[in-house]
């Protein structure tokens, strides 16, 4: 050995059971993401049959209240609300998101009313294009009209994520749901039933994690 070099330090023996120790084990990984993954199923499944038993259960009206919304979409939603106004439940009624091109007169014609309601009692919300649309036109309606209690007419798969869309805009107004079924809501044989439910579950999920907007697009722009 020259003077000029010097001499390497020894190295020191590697201990390979510490290694082997700090690398993750792949089995371990891959038990942990599939417990992980149960635990995801479990929670989604769980929620989607709480989303069902209230999806599905019978609504009882307040025997009076300030006010009433529908949130249009079906014939017999406008019925249900127009039938609690006859029998004096509420003094006012907001329909939301009505076509700029519909009048009250073409409403109560969709009804099918015998007896028509005085029209001051009645409003029509033209610029409502989605829950959240709605939510926002009936807060500034109650705000208008001083309004504390709101009885929400509206599709009983529709219902979860119209009150809380509702609530968020309108804190301190008490809401009751009238849930008003379809006709088909029932029959679990058809696949578009399913298809529905799934898609209005995904969406109230959105909601619930305030991406609210991001639901719209799992049912084109008009999401009600």
């Amino acid at each position: 050995m020259s003077a000029g070099q010097r001499a390497k330090p020894a190295r020191r023996p590697v201990d390979r059971r510490k290694r082997t120790a700090t690398k993750p084990r792949p089995r371990l990984l891959r038990r942990s993401l599939a417990f992980l993954l149960t635990l995801v199923l479990i929670a989604f499944c769980g929620g989607f049959l709480w989303f069902l038993l209230n999806a599905y259960s019978p609504s009882v009206p307040p025997v009076h209240a300030d006010g009433i919304v529908v949130l249009t979409g079906g014939e017999d939603r406008l019925a249900t609300a127009f039938e609690m106004l006859d029998e004096r439940r509420a003094d006012q009624l907001l329909i939301s998101g009505v076509p700029a091109d519909v009048s009250l007169r073409d409403v109560e014609r969709s009804a099918q009313l015998a007896r028509p309601p005085a029209a001051s009692h009645v409003t029509l919300g033209h610029r409502a294009l989605t829950t959240v649309g709605n939510a926002d036109e009936t807060a500034l309606w109650v705000a208008s009209h001083r309004i504390r209690s709101l009885i929400v007419v509206t599709a009983g798969y529709h219902m979860p994520r119209a009150l809380l869309e509702l609530s968020r805009a309108m804190p301190d107004v008490t809401l009751y749901p009238m849930r008003v079924q379809p006709a088909d809501i029932y029959d679990g044989s058809r696949p578009h039933v399913w298809r529905l439910l799934l898609a209005e579950y995904g969406k109230w999920l959105l909601a619930q994690l305030k991406f609210s907007r991001m639901a719209t697009l799992l049912r084109g722009t008009h999401d009600a």
